[in-house]
């Protein structure tokens, strides 16, 4: 039954990214098929494996390790501010960010994590048959986030082809920082947010492949990593600390007034119709949850949180699905789990589109004018995702 859904699940996406692909006769069915046994190969040996299950136990304690470690700074700036025994999103999964984008900043002062994204994205590329270019971006993206990781390949950017454009923004746009990885984990449970981090890498690259197949001359395929002018060591310190509480508040803010905006969405439905706006986009996404692997039963709940996620954002979805994940199987928490782990949503091409024109103008342009597909793309990737992670139940 699970194959089932899996290929059910496949072929959704499949079948949409086809509709809309820029290049039909040409899309490489082979890389395609190849990625896709790469994710189910991983995914079994993450979750049915006891090296997998002790790697991803690992990770996870690593994580609530570095929030522990991120609380005493926490404790000593706001303490008193919370009563005992009570949390609050603000303190218990944003405000770590601070101390995340520290780590990360350390990291690659040091050039640790430029040498693990090199070598990681030449790997890729030999498994995936993608350009290096794409592939580097793919894994750094996953690392560094937005806007940071377009700096990487500022000099690049002008330059790219608007096929390759398109390929760099749908990974942006699925994959997820490290520095958000410890605040998805105060949400979900762990193991399944560093799976999803794995799964999206590759699930973007699919849904490329599909509706923006390309090849690339070997030539033309050169990663130019831009270099930061090295900055004094407590100079880069302050200043990942203030980007990293600048995330706090652009997250926070974003928080505030999406989730006042879907509470008079949904104020002005139980007036009008007598049912919740959660309701109603819930019955829409339901048959794509159902192809996913979600149980019909709870495929509307499921629906709705997937929605949301779109919608506003992850985050609002993450809190939404705390609420109502109790009432849920294991399988269906495991697919949404995966599905939440990405920044596909209408907020996120903002970010995005802007990030490339404050590079190129031009480019920037031409990416506002794709952000439809560019949105439709990511999130096929998350539906990619979530049906794989669905394979094990």
């Amino acid at each position: 039954m699970n194959f089932i859904f899996l290929l059910t699940g496949v072929f959704l996406v499949f079948g949409i990214a086809f509709l809309v692909s820029n290049d039909r006769k040409n899309i490489k069915y082979k890389r395609i098929l190849i990625m896709l046994a790469v994710q189910i190969l991983l995914v079994y040996a993450m979750m049915n494996t006891n090296i997998g299950l002790t790697v991803i136990t690992k990770v996870g304690v690593f994580f609530e390790n570095l929030l522990a470690i991120a609380d005493a700074g926490i404790q000593f700036v706001f303490g008193g501010m919370v009563n005992e025994g009570a949390t609050t999103f603000f303190f218990v999964a944003l405000l770590p960010l601070v101390f995340m984008a520290v780590l990360i900043g350390i990291l690659n002062y040091i050039k640790v994590l430029p040498f693990i994204i090199k070598y990681l994205g030449l790997l890729l590329s030999k498994v995936t048959g993608m350009g290096k270019l794409e592939s580097y971006f793919a894994v750094s993206t996953s690392v560094l986030g937005q806007p940071e990781v377009f700096l990487t390949i500022s000099k690049q950017i002008p330059y790219l082809s608007q096929k390759r454009l398109y390929t760099i923004c749908t990974s942006a746009m699925s994959a997820i920082s490290m520095a958000m990885v410890g605040a998805y984990m105060t949400m979900l449970e762990p193991k399944y947010v560093v799976t999803a981090v794995v799964l999206n890498i590759f699930s973007a690259l699919i849904v490329a492949n599909i509706i923006n197949p390309y090849d690339v001359d070997e030539k033309d395929d050169l990663v130019q990593i831009e270099k930061n002018e090295r900055v004094p060591f407590f100079q880069m310190i302050g200043d990942s600390i203030m980007d990293g509480f600048k995330i706090v508040i652009v997250v926070a803010a974003m928080l505030l007034g999406f989730i006042a905006l879907m509470e008079l969405i949904n104020v002005i439905f139980q007036s009008a119709f007598h049912i919740s706006f959660q309701t109603v986009i819930g019955h829409i996404f339901a048959p794509v949850a159902f192809l996913m692997g979600v149980p019909w039963t709870e495929a509307v709940q499921a629906g709705g949180i997937m929605a949301t996620k779109l919608i506003t954002n992850e985050f609002v979805a993450m809190l939404k699905f705390g609420t109502v994940s109790g009432e849920l199987s294991e399988k269906t928490i495991a697919i949404v789990s995966v599905y939440l782990v990405s920044f596909a949503n209408f907020g996120t091409i903002g970010i995005v589109s802007g990030s490339i024109k404050s590079i190129s103008e031009k480019q920037g342009n031409y990416v506002s004018k794709f952000a439809l597909k560019l949105l439709l793309g990511a999130t096929l990737a998350s539906v990619i995702s979530g049906t794989i992670m669905g394979i094990i139940f």
